[in-house]
C-alpha cells in the first residue's frame, strides 16, 4: 500500500527543507510542486523560468491529479508530494485529496509577503495562498474526518526532531533519523524552478535555527497581509506545539 503525504504550504516558508527531509528517507520518494505548470499555465503570470517551466513539466491538471492518487514512481511505500496551496485553482479536481494525508506548514505572512516580493517585486493576497490553504484545510479534514496537522516553520527550525515526530505521529507515518540531515547539492526530483528559488536549500545539509527575516516590509503590503492573516491565524490556532 502506497502512504500519500500532501504537504501544503505557501510560498518562501522551508517547504523544500521538508521535502529534502522526506526525500532522505530511505522508504521514500517526493515530487515537487506538481500544479506548478497548470498553475502557471491558467493564471499567465510571469514567474522567473515561466517559458523554461512550462515547457519541461507537465501541464494537465486531471493528468497529474490523477498521478498524486497513484503509486510512488519507482515504487517507493511513501509518496511524499511537496504542494503550493495557491496553486490549487478553482476548478482543479479535488477527489484525489481523499486517498492522501495531509501536512500544511504555516508561516506569518508579513514575513511571507516581504520575501516574496523581494525575490519578484510584488505581493499579492492570491500569491501567499493563505485563503486556499485555510480552504483546503478544512476540505481535506471534511472528507477525511480527521483533523490532519498543522505545523509553522519557526516551530520545526527550533526544534526538528520533536516537530518531525510530531508530524510523523499525526499522519501515522514512522519518524526516520534520516529527515533530520541530507547532503547538500542539487536533486533530479527538483522542479526547473531550482535555479531561481532554491539556491539556500541547495547548500543546506539540514534544518538551520531560525533567524531574523533580512527583508524590509514595505507599507504597500499591508492590505495584502490583512488579508491573509485571518487564515493565518485560524490555522495557526490548531497547529501542533
Amino acid at each position: 500500500m502506497t502512504i500519500r503525504v500532501c504537504l501544503w504550504s505557501g510560498p518562501r516558508n522551508i517547504s523544500t527543507a521538508m521535502m529534502r527531509s522526506w526525500e532522505n528517507r530511505p522508504d521514500c520518494e517526493v515530487w515537487d510542486e506538481p500544479f506548478y505548470g497548470p498553475y502557471l499555465l491558467q493564471t499567465g503570470l510571469d514567474h522567473p523560468g515561466r517559458d523554461h517551466i512550462l515547457q519541461t513539466v507537465p501541464l494537465d491538471a486531471v493528468a497529474i491529479a490523477s498521478q498524486c492518487a497513484g503509486d510512488a514512481p519507482n515504487g517507493s511505500p511513501i509518496f511524499f508530494q511537496k504542494h503550493m496551496a495557491q496553486h490549487m485553482l478553482p476548478g482543479f479536481r479535488h477527489e484525489w485529496l481523499g486517498v492522501c494525508r495531509h501536512i500544511f506548514l504555516i508561516r506569518n505572512p508579513a514575513e511571507v509577503a516581504a520575501s516574496f516580493a523581494a525575490t519578484t517585486g510584488s505581493a499579492t493576497a492570491d500569491d501567499l495562498g493563505s485563503a486556499i490553504q485555510h480552504d483546503l484545510y478544512n476540505l481535506t479534514c471534511r472528507i477525511s474526518g480527521y483533523s490532519w496537522p498543522v505545523i509553522e516553520g519557526i516551530d520545526v527550525l527550533r526544534d526538528p526532531e520533536g516537530m518531525l515526530r510530531k508530524v510523523c505521529a499525526a499522519i501515522d507515518v514512522p519518524f526516520d533519523d534520516a529527515m533530520l540531515s541530507w547532503p547538500a547539492g542539487k536533486r533530479d526530483s527538483d522542479g526547473p524552478w531550482a535555479d531561481w528559488w532554491y539556491s539556500r536549500v541547495e547548500a543546506s545539509t539540514g534544518f538551520e535555527p531560525p533567524r531574523a527575516s533580512p527583508h524590509d516590509f514595505p507599507g504597500t503590503l499591508k492590505s495584502v497581509v490583512e488579508t491573509c492573516r485571518p487564515h493565518y491565524e485560524a490555522l495557526r490556532s490548531v497547529k501542533l506545539t
